[in-house]
């Protein structure tokens, strides 16, 4: 007994020791309201870092050439998108701030603790996709600077290696946990915006404005496919947006949570959306480009071009290194029984191999992260109808609960399923992709109907989920008896 009270004093010591040198040691379990000293505030440099990627000029570009937007359309495409997908993303959120746990924790409130591993699963393998293509284009972002500043090409063996960097250095910072995240955000945040409108000055005096402004308007049906492309992106931070604001008091203003998030997205994709149409007049074949970086070397001075790439890189690691924080607490909830920050490392090596795969053998980038989107938001928006619903009938959270993984779990449900959630789910999911269309993979609604026609087979994934939710016969909740947060019966 003494021998196990010794190690377990020893390895608090050593999570305080960890703690005091900045990294994040906790995982699942709720964050005390004594440490949940956080403010909304504080999300604005968050979701700004989070939409830091070249790829919103790249596909600013794809809405002028593929889909035939002109200046305005896309100008309302850059304000639409995030208010749809960050305004859920910020309404998920508050069960951070009313839980203390990561989302995938509180998910199993939802789903039981044996259901939520269907929808973990799920979100868990999307997250390589999403963070292989941010690897990607920060690899080509330093490929791009060598070449221009130092006149290195690329090769096979350069390709690696710039993407091993990426990788490495995006664990180590995801790693460090919250705290460096947000360090580093607020950082990234001023430089890039301060770059950005240096860039913006640049086009507004280079850019043949009546050129811009004479092109005619596109059809409908590309302005809403577009808007839901776009938000597709942002979607995908949802089941996320627990993670950061579990360190919000409970008093903090749900409205204010929803309005940094959706106002942290919405000064970043705005701009960078109208950047990259407005660059596609001049130079059409950015829609089409093998990689998404290497134009900003033909298009910007040396001068501009450099320091812009390397910030622009800094803001696709922090991306990455966020995505990488919560697909730690993911692969804890699917049963990795190791720290949050080596759980991390299992993403890490998923997304250097398959970034090789992408950058040596895919044909088009574009092409491929189009393709992607379309299929992404189709995997997040199923637990999101679920959850949100969820969420509208559950104020708290059983601490407790959330982490007993038994049957003595007041989460355990029937056999550690909730048949409502997991039902609703696994219904939800196929039907949003009947009605999906992509270069990858196309369903057998998606072209004889409006749904399918402007892209919203994710909207329907929503709906029909959470419509089912909300029908279905619910387990109650017990009132946990021995500590925690009480969870209100459902």
């Amino acid at each position: 007994m003494r021998t196990t009270a010794h190690h377990d004093g020893a390895l608090e010591h050593l999570e305080e020791s960890l703690e005091q040198r900045g990294l994040e040691t906790r995982g699942l379990e709720p964050v005390p309201d004594s440490e949940r000293t956080g403010t909304p505030r504080g999300l604005l440099p968050t979701w700004i870092a989070a939409n830091i990627t070249v790829l919103l000029l790249t596909m600013g570009a794809t809405l002028a050439v593929s889909f035939g937007l002109n200046f305005w359309q896309v100008l309302a495409v850059g304000v639409a998108s995030p208010v749809v997908s960050y305004g859920l993303v910020g309404l998920i959120g508050v069960a951070g701030k009313r839980g203390g746990a990561p989302g995938m924790a509180l998910s199993r409130a939802v789903f039981g603790q044996r259901g939520n591993l269907l929808p973990g699963a799920v979100i868990w393998v999307a997250r390589w996709g999403w963070e292989t293509i941010n690897a990607v284009t920060g690899a080509y972002a330093l490929l791009t600077v060598l070449d221009i500043a130092f006149g290195i090409g690329g090769n096979g063996v350069l390709i690696i290696v710039t993407l091993l960097l990426f990788v490495i250095t995006t664990f180590a910072i995801s790693g460090m946990g919250i705290r460096a995240v947000r360090r580093c955000n607020r950082w990234a945040t001023w430089l890039f915006g301060a770059f950005t409108l240096l860039v913006l000055g640049r086009l507004v005096t280079a850019t043949d404005w009546s050129r811009v402004l004479a092109q005619p308007a596109g059809p409908t049906t590309a302005l809403v496919t577009g808007v839901g492309l776009i938000a597709a992106g942002g979607m995908s931070w949802a089941p996320a947006a627990p993670d950061f604001t579990r360190y919000l008091p409970g008093t903090a203003s749900s409205a204010a949570i929803v309005r940094n998030t959706v106002g942290g997205a919405l000064v970043v994709v705005l701009p960078m959306l109208l950047m990259g149409a407005v660059t596609a007049s001049g130079v059409p074949e950015l829609a089409a480009a093998r990689d998404p970086v290497s134009f900003l070397g033909e298009i910007l001075p040396l001068w501009l071009a450099v320091p812009y790439l390397l910030i622009a890189l800094i803001g696709m690691l922090l991306i990455n290194a966020m995505s990488m924080y919560s697909a730690g607490f993911t692969a804890q909830t699917l049963g990795f029984r190791v720290p949050r920050h080596w759980a991390v490392s299992v993403n890490a090596a998923i997304s250097l191999v398959l970034g090789g795969v992408l950058m040596l053998a895919a044909p088009s980038f574009t092409g491929s992260f189009v393709a992607f989107l379309s299929l992404l938001a189709v995997a997040f928006s199923a637990w999101v109808g679920v959850f949100g619903v969820d969420m509208l009938r559950r104020r708290e959270y059983d601490a407790t609960a959330l982490l007993d993984t038994g049957r003595t779990s007041a989460y355990w449900y029937r056999a550690g399923f909730s048949p409502a959630a997991v039902t609703a789910w696994a219904l939800g999911l196929p039907t949003g992709l009947l009605f999906t269309r992509s270069d990858w993979f196309t369903g057998p609604l998606a072209a004889n109907n409006p749904v399918g026609r402007y892209g919203l087979g994710w909207i329907t994934t929503i709906v029909v989920s959470g419509l089912l939710y909300a029908v279905l016969p619910k387990p109650a909740v017990v009132p946990a008896t021995t500590g925690g947060r009480a969870s209100l019966a459902v």
